[in-house]
């Protein structure tokens, strides 16, 4: 990266980085390089390329932009959100220990308690919102620290840095899952993370049409690994849903300040309507860790999760919805309503969400960039007929 690169504002790394017109014809736009194998001009020698698996020019692009806005040394993307997980826990062999938000996506915990234990990973989960809790489950064995902040769905933060100087000390790594604030409104690199994971699904991808994943790292040995993963397992992305996420990065920065505004009056309405008990959101005063989502975010993001108080008044809201769509995932541009007890963390169990406060009348909003007079009018109709 040239140093004229390195001193641009998020917004031009976001279009430029990575994003080269092409050599040959001049085209503005990355190619979608749909080819499985490259030919060789000799035995031994060729172009950078041998077998798509391994690389792809469209693949390599994406992941040249994705490592600039993270800041870290090397990124490497994968198919899924969960694919980019699985890929971070070959950094561990049998007997090591992972400690883990315990309120993280429901995917990650099941994969980890269901999949990894069987080849001899151990997994603890604590309230990493209290740094002294992920000091005091940390054993000799504990290779990795993976935080979610705010996690999923209760929007609870964790202080990055805190964390990163606890890891540091004990010589343990800390990763990093940002997918709900994107790059833009978060640098967990900057705060002290080693690794920080995506579901490029989400904000990054932003239009809800290709599925992705990425670990963005700091070390060459990280590089190393993942580099090898990535040829020995073949869980990479494909070439045009490498297009479509860098389709997406280049908007990254105008939607994430509509998100953001948006995000931030819907949930000072929330927050005043009667049919809504609690509103969790790091923007409003009220939220516990409103102070550290100002000093460690540059923003407050668009997700936001509201307490109805039953599935019965959950689902007459979910019904009655004309704009918002009740569906799982989050991150683009059209608002996105899920019931976290049925959907995200269905695998969870009754127990396990009663322990995180995640309840039957549960709703979680991805605030879209529609115009936010919409937005608000189609929840509060919704919320009128519960």
């Amino acid at each position: 990266m040239t140093e004229a690169k390195k001193r641009a504002g998020f917004a031009t790394r976001a279009i430029h980085d990575g994003q080269a017109p092409d050599e040959v014809t001049g085209a503005v736009n990355v190619p979608i390089y749909l080819t499985s194998t490259y030919q060789q001009e000799e035995i031994g020698k060729n172009k950078g390329h041998e077998y798509a698996r391994l690389t792809n020019p469209t693949r390599d692009a994406l992941e040249e932009s994705l490592c600039s806005l993270e800041g870290g040394t090397s990124a490497h993307v994968f198919g899924s959100g969960m694919a980019a997980i699985t890929a971070l826990c070959t950094m561990m062999k049998s007997g090591d220990h992972v400690v883990c938000s315990d309120n993280v996506y429901g995917g990650t915990g099941r994969l980890f308690d269901k999949v990894l234990t069987n080849y001899g990973l151990t997994f603890t989960y604590v309230d990493t919102s209290v740094a002294e809790n992920v000091a005091a489950a940390i054993t000799p064995a504990t290779k990795l620290v993976h935080i979610e902040t705010p996690t999923n769905p209760m929007m609870s933060l964790t202080d990055i840095g805190a964390v990163a100087r606890i890891c540091h000390a004990k010589g343990v790594e800390l990763s990093v899952d940002n997918t709900f604030l994107s790059p833009y409104l978060q640098q967990p690199i900057a705060l002290g993370a080693d690794i920080v994971m995506h579901s490029t699904t989400k904000f990054l991808n932003g239009h809800s049409d290709g599925l992705g994943g990425v670990l963005i790292c700091t070390k060459p040995e990280h590089a190393e690994t993942f580099r090898f993963v990535q040829k020995c397992t073949g869980g990479i992305l494909s070439p045009f849903e490498s297009y479509l996420l860098l389709r997406g990065v280049k908007t990254l920065a105008v939607r994430m300040k509509q998100h953001d505004a948006n995000g931030r009056v819907v949930a000072d309405f929330l927050k005043g309507h009667a049919k809504v008990q609690q509103v969790f959101y790091p923007g409003l005063v009220e939220h516990p860790q409103h102070e550290l989502a100002k000093r460690q975010q540059h923003g407050f993001g668009s997700m936001i999760s509201m307490e109805l108080g039953s599935l019965e008044k959950a689902n007459r809201f979910a019904k009655a919805l004309r704009l918002g769509l009740l569906a799982e995932s989050l991150g683009g541009v059209e608002t996105l309503i899920c019931h976290p007890a049925t959907m995200t963390h269905a695998a969870v169990g009754a127990e396990g969400r009663a322990r995180l406060g995640i309840t039957d009348g549960l709703m979680r909003v991805s605030v879209g960039i529609e115009d936010v007079e919409d937005i608000v009018a189609d929840l509060g109709q919704a919320l009128d007929k519960i």
